[in-house]
C-alpha cells in the first residue's frame, strides 16, 4: 500500500551543437515555490507574497484554478463553519459578483476571474506549462526542482527553481513524490488504521438495480463482458487494494441557444461503451429525465455543473488506476480517454435511438457554452482527479478524526463533508453487474485537520508542505478533499512556510499554537477585519433565557439552539459580539432551513444605543447550493468598539421552531 520514492538526481541538460553544449539557464531563486496553480496554489501564493516573501507559482498546464474553475461550480461545502480565511473571502468575492453576500455556485470563467484577481493584487505572475521532472536535496531539504516544458519537452529548455520552502498544491503530489516522501495510492485495509468503511465496500449508493445482465449476449458468459465491467472477483469487505476512485469531468453546459456550441459526435466515439446504460434505462422505464441519470445542478446564467449519478453516468469507473504514478504521456492518454467517454456519453443520450425519446429531446436542449473554456474548445481542461497520491506523514487523518472520536489539537483548518468515495470497480456479482467502492457516510460536525498531516516525516523532508495530497487514509481523504478545505490548508501551509523561514526551523518545528493565533487574528493576510462571528456554542458571548433544545445536524458549526414549541413562556437567545473597531457593520444571522421552522423569526438588533425590531419571513430565504442554511441580512449598523451591540432571537409570536445558531458582523467595505 505504501510507496517510498527516492529523490531523483538532477541531470544537467546538454544539447549537441557541434562539440559545444547549450548554455545552462540560471536558476530562479525565490523564498517559496508553489507547485500547482489550483485554487489552493493561488491562495498559497497570495498568502506568501502578502507576508513579504518572494514567490514562484508553477502550473503544468495553461489552466488556472484546478477544479474550482474547471467545472466544479456546485461547491462541496459540508458546513460553512469550516470555511475560513481567504477561502471564505473567495466565495464572498463571488457573492459580490452575483449580487449576493456569498456565492457557492458559479460559472467556471467567473471563478477563474477572481482567482486571477488575487494574483494581480499580489503582483504574482504564474509560470505556465512547466512540470517537474526532478528534485535535488541536501540531506532532508529540497534545494531545487527542475521543470520541463509541458507542451514541448526538451532537456535543453529545462529550468531550475531554488527555494527555501516548497508547497505542493497539485492534485497528483508530483513534487512530494520526487522529493522522496512516502505516500499511499488506493485503499487501506480496514484493519490498518482501525476503520470500518475503508477498503472494498459493496454498498447501495450509485448502484445498479438487481437483474442487469453483464454479458454481451444476455445469459451467455462465453460472449464476454460488456465494456466497463471487470472480470475480477469481489473481495471481502474491508480488503485493501491499490485501486483508485473514479474520475470524471464536471460538465458545464448551457440551455441558452445564443450561447451554445452543439454537442457533436467526438472522434473515437464507440456506442458499445454505453450498452450498460441502455440496459439500465430499459430496467427502469419510469426514470425519464436527465436528472435520473446525472446530477444536473443548475448554475447561474442557464449553465450547469453536471456530476455522476446512479449505476452508469459520467464516472469512468476502473480506467484510472495507473494515473497517480503514471508518467506524463500515460496521464495524457488517460485524460483523453475520459474526455472521449464523456463527450460520447452526452452525444449518445441525445442521439442514440435506443435512448427514450423524451431523454433525447431533453438533452438536445443543451450545448457547450461559447463563453467558457474558450482556449480549449469549450471543454474543461481539468479532469476531476478526486484522489491520487496521499502523503503518509507523522500523523494520518482517519475515519476516527472525521467522526470526532479522535480530535487533534494542532488543527490548521477544518473539514466537514461526508466521507465520500465514488465507485472504484464494476464487477459481476451473483451473475449481475454491480458497482463497488461507493461510500457516503456523514452525520458528523466540523473537525480539525492536523498540522502534522500537511508536513512530511522529518526524516524524509524538512522544507515541504503538502496541503492537497495530505496525509490521510482513503476514506478520511474522501471527507477532506474539498476545494474550500484545500484553500484553507494551503493558506495555513504558506503562513507556516513564512514562519519556518523567519525562524530558521524545519517545517515540523513550526510553533503551531502561534500559527493558529496568527491565522485567527489575520485571516485575510492584509490586517483587515474579515468579520466578527458569534456561534451559539460561544458561552462567553451568548446568553440563553428559557428552555432551548440543542440540534446537531443542519446548522452552522457543531450545533444550534431550537426553541421549545410546547412551552408558552418567552424564550430568548442573545448574541453579543465583541466589536474590535468602531465603524459600520452589516449584521447577519444564520438561518438553517429545517422542517418545522416558524414562518416568522422575530429578532431585536441593538447598536448599543438604539434597538430595532426585525421580522424574517422564512419563506423568503432561499437556500442555494450544498448547504442547509443561509446568512440572512438584518441591516447596516454603526457600532462602537466593545460588547454593547447585540442580536436577540425570540419565540415571541412564532408559529413554529425558532433556531438560534450564529450571528455575523461584517465591516463595510471602504
Amino acid at each position: 500500500m505504501r510507496i517510498k520514492l527516492v529523490a531523483f538526481t538532477i541531470l544537467t541538460a546538454f544539447v549537441a551543437s557541434g562539440f559545444r553544449a547549450a548554455p545552462r539557464q540560471a536558476a530562479q531563486k525565490v523564498d517559496i515555490c508553489i507547485y500547482g496553480g489550483t485554487a489552493a496554489g493561488v491562495i498559497a501564493a497570495y498568502t506568501a507574497k502578502k507576508m513579504g516573501k518572494t514567490v514562484a507559482l508553477i502550473e503544468p498546464t495553461l489552466h488556472l484554478g484546478g477544479m474550482t474553475s474547471g467545472g466544479l461550480g456546485q461547491t462541496d461545502i459540508g458546513n460553512k463553519y469550516a470555511i475560513s480565511g481567504l477561502s471564505l473571502d473567495f466565495y464572498r468575492r463571488l457573492g459580490k459578483h452575483y449580487g449576493k453576500f456569498e456565492q457557492w455556485i458559479f460559472e467556471p470563467h467567473v471563478a477563474k476571474k477572481y482567482l486571477q484577481q488575487y494574483l494581480d493584487e499580489a503582483g504574482i505572475k504564474v509560470t505556465y506549462q512547466r512540470r517537474i521532472v526532478s528534485a535535488a536535496k541536501n540531506g532532508t531539504a529540497i534545494t531545487s526542482i527542475v521543470l520541463e516544458n509541458s507542451a514541448k519537452p526538451d532537456p535543453a529548455t529545462n529550468t531550475t527553481i531554488e527555494a527555501a520552502m516548497f508547497v505542493d498544491c497539485s492534485y497528483e503530489g508530483d513534487l512530494m513524490a520526487r522529493a522522496g516522501v512516502s505516500y499511499a495510492v488506493g485503499r487501506e485495509a480496514n484493519a490498518e488504521y482501525g476503520e470500518t468503511i475503508n477498503g472494498v465496500q459493496l454498498m447501495t449508493g450509485h448502484q445498479f438495480p438487481d437483474g442487469i445482465d453483464p454479458y454481451k449476449i444476455p445469459g451467455k458468459p462465453e460472449s464476454g463482458l460488456l465494456w466497463g465491467i471487470s472480470d475480477e472477483k469481489l473481495l471481502p469487505d474491508g480488503t485493501g487494494d491499490k485501486k483508485v476512485q473514479a474520475y470524471n469531468y464536471r460538465i458545464c453546459l448551457t440551455s441558452d441557444p445564443a450561447n451554445q456550441v452543439p454537442i457533436t459526435r467526438p472522434a473515437g466515439y464507440d456506442s458499445t461503451r454505453y450498452e450498460l446504460l441502455v440496459r439500465l434505462m430499459n430496467k427502469q422505464p419510469q426514470r425519464k429525465t436527465l436528472n435520473d441519470y446525472f446530477i444536473w445542478s443548475k448554475m447561474p446564467n442557464n449553465k450547469t455543473d453536471i456530476n455522476n449519478r446512479n449505476g452508469f453516468s459520467t464516472d469512468m469507473i476502473g480506467t484510472n488506476y495507473a494515473y497517480p504514478d503514471a508518467d506524463y504521456k500515460k496521464r495524457e492518454e488517460i485524460i483523453g480517454e475520459h474526455e472521449v467517454y464523456t463527450k460520447g456519453l452526452l452525444y449518445f443520450v441525445g442521439h442514440d435511438p435506443r435512448v427514450p425519446q423524451e431523454l433525447r429531446n431533453e438533452m438536445l436542449k443543451w450545448g457547450y457554452p461559447k463563453d467558457e473554456y474558450t482556449h480549449t474548445g469549450n471543454w474543461s481542461p481539468q479532469l476531476y482527479v478526486r484522489e491520487a497520491r496521499r502523503m503518509v506523514g507523522n500523523y494520518v487523518m482517519t475515519q476516527a478524526n472525521c467522526e470526532g472520536k479522535k480530535v487533534v489539537t494542532d488543527g490548521v483548518g477544518m473539514a466537514a463533508y461526508t466521507m465520500d468515495s465514488h465507485n472504484i470497480q464494476r464487477l459481476v456479482v451473483n451473475g449481475m453487474v454491480k458497482n463497488e467502492g461507493n461510500v457516503e457516510v456523514g452525520g458528523f460536525g466540523p473537525y480539525p485537520v492536523s498540522y502534522q498531516a500537511i508536513v512530511p516525516r522529518p526524516a524524509e523532508c524538512t522544507n515541504l508542505f503538502v496541503p492537497v495530497c495530505l496525509s490521510a487514509t482513503h476514506i478520511a481523504y474522501g471527507s477532506i478533499r474539498m476545494e474550500p478545505v484545500f484553500m484553507v490548508l494551503a493558506q495555513s501551509a504558506a503562513a507556516a512556510a513564512v514562519m519556518a523561514i523567519d525562524g530558521k526551523v524545519p517545517v515540523q518545528k513550526v510553533d503551531v499554537a502561534k500559527l493558529q493565533k496568527q491565522l485567527a487574528a489575520n485571516p485575510l493576510v492584509t490586517g483587515k477585519i474579515q468579520h466578527v462571528v458569534v456561534d451559539n456554542e460561544d458561552r462567553q458571548h451568548v446568553k440563553v433565557e428559557g428552555k432551548w433544545n440543542t440540534g446537531s445536524k443542519g446548522g452552522y458549526g457543531p450545533s444550534f439552539f431550537a426553541s421549545d414549541t410546547i412551552t408558552k413562556s418567552t424564550q430568548t437567545v442573545r448574541f453579543t459580539p465583541l466589536i474590535p473597531k468602531a465603524g459600520k457593520y452589516a449584521a447577519y444571522i444564520y438561518l438553517p432551513k429545517l422542517p418545522g421552522l416558524s414562518s416568522i423569526i422575530p429578532l431585536t438588533v441593538s447598536d448599543g444605543k438604539n434597538q430595532k425590531n426585525v421580522s424574517i419571513k422564512t419563506a423568503d430565504v432561499q437556500v442555494v447550493g450544498q448547504t442547509s442554511g443561509e446568512w440572512v441580512f438584518l441591516g447596516d449598523f454603526d457600532l462602537a468598539a466593545g460588547s454593547k451591540a447585540f442580536v436577540e432571537m425570540s419565540n415571541k409570536g412564532a408559529d413554529g421552531l425558532v433556531l438560534a445558531d450564529a450571528v455575523l458582523m461584517v465591516p463595510a467595505v471602504k
